[in-house]
């Protein structure tokens, strides 16, 4: 049994190979597939307009048999053969079409009146319609009949000539056939229109990201106005990102190059000097000391860069938790209130308004402790920081206010940027990577961080989207 499940297998495989598609163009493909369900769908309602006409006009012919048979019994009950007969000859000398058919027979088989020439054999059952060929006046036509059966064993014959229905029947059909054909030739046409509209974007596409491989980020799909744009414009929108990447990590790469390049050489310059002029082991020890502590800044720098980027890919959401703000932001207060007055400046903490948050709590009591240290590098002496909270719709703002110089309108604009440092801030402690890892915190928790002029000063804010509060139980 396996063996015979095996060699029908490749029997399958073997055939799958031989059968496959001959056509490999996508574009083609697609105009093939376009072409062919308009074609089949056009066949398929001009076949029902066909079968729905001829229908009607068969079923107009059977009832107007069956009326004109009804009318003709009702004359044979009232006056038998003579009154069936009469009618059936007024009916034919007022029959201005010629297309009534009539036959009426007795028990014997002898016409007594009609005008066909006699019983067809075909007829042999009296419930349904027969539609044959006869000859009527040296000619032969086609005629649907259906036979009735009367009292004392006469038999009844009423039809209709249809040649004029077989010839609308035909005229119908060639007409339709005629559409079908017109129909696939606009569809073929319409076919090549969207293969060549379809190559047009994979051409565009394919110019577009030639260039781009090739290191010219500057290339753009050209819009055209139709619907295609919706291709071109997610290309241009990932190609713009990928152009503000590249730009963010060329200034990384000149930020690191320029703020790791001070330490280190800093830390050689120091080691080659105590190497060369140090007289005592307690000299050569301060000296080692001091490059340690340069190099530990780089240490810190390439650390801070490792927490941005593991922030930034998601790599934290498993700590995850519904955490109360409230006591977060007290223990704060209560942990830098000794800086903060070492600095000369005095603490105000507003932390009122409180909701829970679904987060990490450390990485939360980190973004606004970088907050409050940024806020006591720059805030001039004698002056208030501030943290406060309040409600923003269905977010929670946390904000660290001071009193220092502050930031333009520009450095506002660039202040998350990775290194980035204001004039302001060239000649304090720090790297630029501060507000960067504030940023990738409320990216991490669907958040965002405000910073605006305080006058004087800086007002920088968390938004944080708070843990919808549940109904209470009634």
């Amino acid at each position: 049994m396996g063996m015979l499940l095996r060699k029908v297998r490749c029997f399958w495989l073997l055939l799958k190979r031989r059968l496959r598609w001959p056509i490999r163009s996508a574009g083609l493909n697609f105009a093939l597939a376009y072409g062919l369900v308009f074609v089949i769908s056009a066949g398929a309602f001009l076949s029902f307009i066909w079968w729905n006409t001829t229908g009607q006009l068969d079923h107009q012919v059977e009832v107007a048999v069956q009326v004109d048979a009804a009318d003709l019994s009702h004359r044979w009950t009232q006056g038998g053969p003579s009154a069936l007969g009469l009618a059936i000859q007024d009916r034919l000398d007022q029959n201005v079409d010629d297309d009534e058919l009539y036959l009426l027979v007795g028990p014997d088989g002898r016409k007594f009146a009609g005008n066909l020439p006699g019983w067809p054999v075909v007829i042999t059952r009296m419930d349904q319609f027969y539609e044959l060929a006869i000859r009527r006046d040296g000619f032969r036509t086609n005629a649907k009949m259906r036979a009735y059966p009367l009292t004392h064993g006469f038999q009844m014959i009423v039809g209709r000539d249809v040649r004029g229905r077989q010839l609308v029947r035909h005229v119908l059909t060639d007409t339709l056939i005629w559409s079908w054909i017109m129909v696939s030739l606009l569809a073929a046409g319409g076919a090549l229109a969207i293969r060549r509209i379809f190559r047009q974007v994979v051409r565009s596409i394919a110019r577009t990201t030639a260039a781009v491989a090739q290191g010219d980020l500057s290339q753009r799909i050209p819009l055209t106005g139709n619907e295609t744009d919706l291709v071109g414009q997610t290309v241009n929108t990932m190609l713009e990102r990928i152009n503000r990447l590249m730009d963010g990590v060329r200034q990384v790469s000149n930020a690191i190059a320029h703020d790791l390049r001070t330490p280190i050489a800093r830390a050689r310059a120091r080691l080659e000097d105590a190497s060369r002029t140090a007289t005592t082991t307690e000299e050569l020890h301060a000296a080692i000391d001091r490059a340690v502590m340069d190099l530990d800044r780089v240490t810190s720098i390439f650390e801070a860069l490792l927490r941005i980027a593991q922030l930034e890919a998601g790599a934290r959401r498993a700590a995850f938790t519904t955490v109360d703000l409230r006591p977060l932001l007290e223990g704060l207060c209560e942990l830098y209130e000794a800086s903060v007055e070492d600095a000369g400046l005095r603490l105000v903490c507003r932390a009122g308004v409180t909701r829970s948050v679904n987060g990490d709590p450390h990485l939360l009591q980190q973004a606004v402790a970088n907050l409050l240290d940024n806020a006591i590098k720059f805030a001039p002496s004698g002056t208030d920081i501030t943290l406060s909270t309040a409600m923003r719709g269905e977010k929670l703002a946390i904000t660290v206010a001071d009193q220092g110089p502050g930031m333009s309108e520009d450095d506002l604009a660039r202040a998350s940027e990775r290194f980035f440092r204001a004039e302001a801030a060239r000649n304090t402690p720090g790297a630029g990577l501060g507000l960067s890892l504030v940023q990738a915190v409320m990216s991490l928790h669907g958040g965002t961080l405000e910073l605006k002029g305080g006058q004087p000063g800086l007002r920088a804010t968390l938004l944080l989207p708070v843990v919808p509060s549940l109904p209470e139980k009634g």
